[in-house]
């Protein structure tokens, strides 16, 4: 089981870092587009299309590394004074019964949905340069499935947390930069006492 929940943690983070590397890109085209548009007047028909590509592409990716992180939002003033148990019961019903459904559903219908964009090579409306967005439909399918492998993994947390009133922690590997700001300081100063 840890094994499943580590290969899963493991492949969200790989997905996440890899499109992650779409702001970056998303940076240089809004600076391309600012430096055509203001300075050459002479603005792209497809900037702003690729931008909310790439955007909703970063974010749809983002989703289950987020999730193997306890990253996403939720409103936790009574549940986190619960016991690990208590926890794990609530968010095993909460995923059987709300997140795979919606999961699943969102899976069959981005198939759907991607499936006839790529037959007819849908193109963006928003723009006259016609940018094809049938690659983009996809990224909801794949999205979907690596929900659903992070959200089984997410189980097997609850079912260990049930078992030994602990929740198993995904590694860290990213750290707020205050924290690392922090952390450097307190050595710093341990450093300077000693």
């Amino acid at each position: 089981m840890v094994s499943f929940i580590r290969f899963a943690d493991n492949l969200s983070a790989w997905f996440g870092k890899a499109f992650a590397w779409l702001i970056l890109l998303m940076s240089l085209g809004t600076g391309y587009e600012v430096f055509v548009r203001y300075v050459l007047n002479d603005p792209t028909a497809w900037a702003l299309d690729v931008s909310f590509i790439m955007y909703g592409t970063l974010f749809m990716m983002g989703g289950a590394y987020t999730l193997s992180r306890g990253g996403h939002v939720r409103g936790d003033f009574l549940y986190r004074l619960l016991q690990p148990k208590t926890q794990a019961k609530i968010d095993i019903v909460l995923y059987i019964f709300f997140f795979f459904p919606g999961v699943t559903a969102l899976i069959l219908s981005g198939w759907k949905y991607a499936a006839r964009s790529w037959q007819y090579g849908e193109v963006s409306v928003n723009s006259p340069a016609g940018v094809p967005i049938y690659q983009f439909k996809t990224v909801i399918v794949a999205a979907g499935i690596l929900l659903f492998i992070q959200g089984m993994a997410q189980v097997c947390r609850c079912i260990l947390a049930m078992r030994n009133n602990y929740w198993l922690e995904a590694y860290e590997d990213v750290f707020e930069t205050e924290d690392l700001l922090m952390r450097a300081a307190n050595k710093a100063e341990k450093d300077h006492i000693t």
